[in-house]
């Protein structure tokens, strides 16, 4: 009886998409997203924060890593690549 239907809430979400625009509401949601992940890790003890950037690290070293080795192995099969051309000018 004194309750908020789907419909209404659809009509007032449209009224507010109408004011603000989709632009300034996607902005205002990354923001409240923020806050809140700053709450979150303000609320946290430091002994797990730190474990958590341990981790962090370690695995931007493991991409790293990753990225070297797709290097070399990019290289290496260049120079594999040009080999047979060379085998083929001395023939």
């Amino acid at each position: 009886m004194g309750g908020i239907s789907i419909w209404q809430l659809l009509i007032v979400a449209l009224i507010v998409i109408l004011l603000f625009g989709t632009k300034k509401l996607r902005s205002l949601g990354g923001d409240l997203g923020g806050a809140v992940k700053g709450f979150k890790n303000a609320m946290t003890p430091e002994d797990e924060n730190k474990s958590l950037d341990d981790d962090k690290k370690s695995l931007e070293d493991e991409n790293k890593s990753l990225e070297g080795n797709d290097q070399t192995a990019a290289t290496s099969q260049q120079a594999a690549e040009k080999q047979p051309e060379s085998k083929d000018k001395q023939a």
